[in-house]
């Protein structure tokens, strides 16, 4: 008998899914208080990668803070503050380390690499230098990607599973 493989306690918190995001984030909605970009421009790797960090880190900051309130109020007997949940918020994302929540960027380029095979983002032309710091050589440079029809076709269950969509077109 095989257990499936979850945490023991709360289960998996994410908000949102990294294929839903990079879709919303390169048809240029801004999801979850992203930065709104230009379709037609699209955006680095890198860039889509920050963003999905940290509005993960946003919306992990917000449920725990809704939670905390919720459990106070109760245990208070009073109503549920929004003001209280705001700064619970702004406190949660000042203690949330950047590393805490989300994958890691090799496990992002590897599943945005997915995306390219499958034909669903793909490189605008556009490119610009990336320095890392005064010491060191110049770094390669940052290629502007965006989505294909194909990737706007794509349904919502595609998204979620790149990669097994890549292997079951094989």
């Amino acid at each position: 008998m095989t257990k499936p493989l979850r945490p023991a306690r709360g289960g998996f918190l994410r908000a949102f899914r990294l294929g839903w995001f990079i879709r919303e984030f390169l048809l240029g909605r801004g999801p979850y208080e992203s930065t709104r970009i230009d379709p037609k421009t699209g955006a680095p790797q890198a860039q889509t990668f920050y963003e999905y960090k940290e509005a993960l880190r946003r919306e992990t900051a917000l449920d725990r803070a809704a939670r905390a309130e919720e459990k106070m109020a109760k245990e208070q007997r009073r109503p549920i503050d929004p003001d209280n949940i705001e700064r619970l918020t702004q406190r949660y994302l000042d203690r949330l380390p950047y590393k805490a929540t989300g994958c890691r960027y090799h496990s992002f380029v590897v599943y945005f690499s997915n995306l390219q095979k499958l034909g669903w983002v793909e490189f605008t032309g556009r490119e610009e230098p990336s320095e890392f710091q005064d010491n060191y050589a110049a770094g390669q440079p940052r290629k502007y990607f965006r989505l294909t029809s194909a990737g706007k076709r794509a349904g919502d269950a595609a998204w979620s599973d790149p990669r097994r969509t890549l292997y079951s077109q094989k």
